[in-house]
Order: C-alpha cells, then sequence, then structure tokens
C-alpha cells in the first residue's frame, strides 16, 4: 500500500514538472519559415527548452504557461556569423590592452555578449579573440553556467606581419606577443601546423586572413597576403578535422584565391566582382558582408582620431565602397549570411546591418533569411537551429511590427527567447 501511494505521488510530481515545464506562445503573426508566408494567429508550443509544436489558432495546454504575443511579428532568433566579442573599437584600446587582465576582458567580454542576445541575437559566430577564453565562454554558456547568445568560435591563423598579426605597438610589445603566439604561421606547412594547434584547443572553425585589413596598424593595404599554398594547407588540414574555414577578405584576388582554396565563406568580400561571384556560386560559400562595420570606420576615420592614418586612408576608401559591391553580389546571385564585424561596431546594434542591407538593395525576407536559415546552414545547425518547427531550439524573437514591411522593426526587438528561456520581455 505504501510503496502504492509512493508511486501513485511520484507520477503526479513528474507529470505536474512535465507540464510546468512547457510554454505556450500565441503568436498573432508568426514567421515559422523565412522565406515563406506568415501566417495568422499561431501557437508555439515549448518543452525544456525545443518547439514540440506549431498549431493553428491559439490552444492551450493545461498547466503551461502562456505568453500572449498576439499583437506581435514572431519569428526565429537572429544569427550573427561575424562578431568579435572581447573588444568594441574605441579611443581607449591602447591603453585597455596594457591595463586589463584577460579574466577581467572576458568578464566585458559577456557583458557584451548579453546586449547582443537582449537585441535580439541568439546565436553569433565569434569570428577571432584570444581563442581559449572564447572557447570558456562558449562552453559555460552551453552548460547554462552563465547567459549569453549561443557561440561557434574561430580559431584564428594568419601570417606573420599580416592582418592577423599584432601592429601598431613597439617592437618589444610585439615580441612579447609572438613569444606566446601559435598560430601565426609562415609557409604551407606551418600553416598546417597552426591550424591543427587551434583545433586543438578547442575551434568550432578556423578564420584566416587572405587579404590585408583596415584596422591593421601598417600601410600594408587590402590585397591579397596568404599564398595560395598557405590557404590550400588550411582548409585542407581544417576539413579533415571536420572544421569549416572563414576567410577575412577585401580585394578580389585574395577572395578569388580563397574561394578556389575550398574555403566555406568570406568575410567583407568588398571588392568581389564577377569572377569572384562566379566561384562564389560554383562553391556554394557564403558571403558574410558586414556592411555595419564599414559604415563604422567610415565614421570613425571622419570624425575622430581613433584610428591612425593608416587605417584612416584605408577605411574610407573601403568603407565607402562596401555598399555598392555588396548590392552587385546580391544582384549576381551569391547566397548571404548576416554579419556585422560587432566589435568594430558597438555591440548590441547588430540589426543596423539590417537597415544598411535594405538600404543597399536587399529584399527584406532575404535579409531575414541572411539571419536565420542561411545563418543555420552555414554553420551546419539547420537541423536545430533558422526556423520555428517542432525538434528545433526554442530560440524565438518578437516585434511590434512586421520587419518584412519595416526592416527597422529589428532595432527594437521586445521579446526574446533563447533555448526556451525568455531574457526580454
Amino acid at each position: 500500500m505504501k510503496q502504492a501511494l509512493l508511486a501513485a505521488a511520484a507520477a503526479i510530481f513528474f507529470s505536474s514538472s512535465a507540464l510546468a515545464g512547457t510554454t505556450v506562445i500565441h503568436a498573432g503573426t508568426l514567421l515559422a519559415v523565412p522565406g515563406e508566408k506568415p501566417l495568422k494567429e499561431q501557437s508555439v508550443v515549448i518543452e525544456n527548452g525545443k518547439i514540440t509544436a506549431v498549431s493553428p489558432g491559439y490552444v492551450n495546454r493545461d498547466g503551461a504557461e502562456v505568453i500572449d504575443l498576439k499583437d506581435s511579428f514572431v519569428m526565429p532568433g537572429l544569427m550573427d556569423m561575424h562578431v568579435h566579442l572581447q573588444t568594441e573599437l574605441g579611443p581607449r584600446n591602447d591603453s585597455e590592452a596594457l591595463k586589463m587582465s584577460m579574466p577581467l576582458t572576458q568578464m566585458r567580454s559577456q557583458m557584451f555578449a548579453m546586449r547582443i542576445l537582449k537585441s535580439g541575437f541568439t546565436t553569433v559566430r565569434d569570428a577571432g579573440n584570444s581563442g581559449e577564453e572564447m572557447y570558456a565562454m562558449r562552453d559555460a554558456i552551453n552548460k547554462g553556467w552563465v547567459n549569453g547568445p549561443r557561440i561557434i568560435a574561430a580559431g584564428g591563423v594568419g601570417i606573420t606581419g599580416g592582418h592577423a598579426d599584432i601592429s601598431g605597438v613597439s617592437p618589444e610589445l610585439m615580441g612579447l606577443h609572438d613569444e606566446k603566439t601559435r598560430t601565426l604561421c609562415n609557409g604551407p606547412y606551418d600553416c598546417r601546423r597552426a591550424t591543427r594547434h587551434a583545433i586543438k584547443y578547442g575551434a568550432d572553425l578556423i578564420k584566416i586572413t587572405s587579404t590585408g585589413g583596415v584596422l591593421t596598424d601598417r600601410a600594408t593595404g587590402t590585397g591579397q597576403q596568404m599564398e595560395m599554398d598557405e590557404l590550400k594547407e588550411v582548409v585542407q588540414a581544417a576539413q579533415r578535422m571536420g572544421r569549416k574555414v572563414a576567410s577575412h577578405a577585401h580585394q578580389e584576388e585574395g577572395i578569388i584565391a580563397a574561394l578556389e582554396a575550398g574555403v566555406d565563406s568570406i568575410e567583407h568580400g568588398t571588392y568581389a566582382g564577377p569572377r569572384a561571384h562566379k566561384l562564389f556560386k560554383e562553391t556554394g560559400a557564403y558571403l558574410v558582408p558586414t556592411l555595419l562595420a564599414g559604415d563604422t570606420v567610415v565614421q570613425l576615420a571622419k570624425n575622430t582620431d581613433v584610428l591612425s592614418e593608416a587605417q584612416k586612408e584605408k577605411a574610407i576608401r573601403v568603407g565607402t565602397d562596401m555598399r555598392g559591391n555588396f548590392r552587385k553580389a546580391v544582384n549576381a546571385g551569391v547566397k548571404i549570411a548576416f554579419g556585422t564585424d560587432s566589435g568594430v561596431s558597438k555591440h548590441g546594434i547588430n540589426a543596423r546591418e539590417a537597415v544598411l542591407m535594405s538600404e543597399a538593395g536587399m529584399d527584406n525576407m532575404a535579409i531575414l533569411q541572411s539571419a536565420t536559415i542561411n545563418a543555420a546552414d552555414l554553420i551546419d545547425m539547420s537541423d536545430s537551429l533558422g526556423t520555428l518547427e517542432a525538434g528545433k531550439h526554442a530560440d524565438i524573437i518578437a516585434t511590434e511590427g512586421s520587419p518584412l514591411e519595416s526592416i527597422e522593426e529589428l532595432l527594437d526587438v521586445d521579446f526574446v527567447m533563447k533555448g526556451g528561456k525568455i531574457f526580454k520581455d
């Protein structure tokens, strides 16, 4: 008798616990699958952080928490494929680099990450920082120890003196930096070693710099810097270990070299022309445009003293040219994945990228696809992210109006849920 009562009590407890863990969202307008027509008056049922059903009408489940978004536009959480969570460009960067410890820098990174999450971006791809600390932050978020967006963390591999190398400081400080750097390389076999090293310590993907960059504090231009044999060795070594490769690239020769080597995405892609567009479509690689970074550095170059003279010249030229060339890539049918280079721009204003993409001529629905379905495909997570369908993570945002009608709605996201947990309501 006693055992029967205990069993009955346990059944009631576990049943009520399951119900307590059920959430139903009543969505006035639901864009469950970006690219398809939005649906009216839908219910999204969530259990244990995942979507279990999407049903027409406003359904209820006994004991479930109901979230009323009947007056809202509901869609999948946005994804940013190019952020740098450990930094934010500003006038105190030099002094911060000297005074801030890495643990303190990492605490600030978590603050930046929360700003991004609360702005509606539930997944980000960190495109290069101090790797091991970022891998630790990624893992801590995945374990639920700290809050933040889902992080896909890159390990950076670059050549000596290239865009990924330290610049703008004294030779003595460069020497100290070189002593602890293990992912700078010279020549194909050394670049193979550097790639394997980054993967050993936790890289989800490899980020390379096939061309020079705007914020390198040297007058080394934005043309190709990594040689073809180096690019090929990085890509092959990464692929052997199941990792994708993203390449920072501005000038077309460097873009073409990276695409021919087999990279999965080109970051920035400022001067991609017809030859590069053809290769994008042949290889299936994505362009991650980062128009917001271009806009940011132009304003900094013209209105502040944050950038050095070498940086200002590159910033005005590259930043000004980005938008027009992005329009050409869109018109050519290049696949686009949303990315901002947040860290150059301020964290938390990531949706400004969508506004710039719209101003450059991209269709609003295509912009939403770039930040959901396309981004999920780029990081090989289409089975769990990018749409609101049964079996996927409950990463859900809501805006007051429809971003299909006005993309500026993304600048003021009202509701943010990641993995079934509400972070903004």
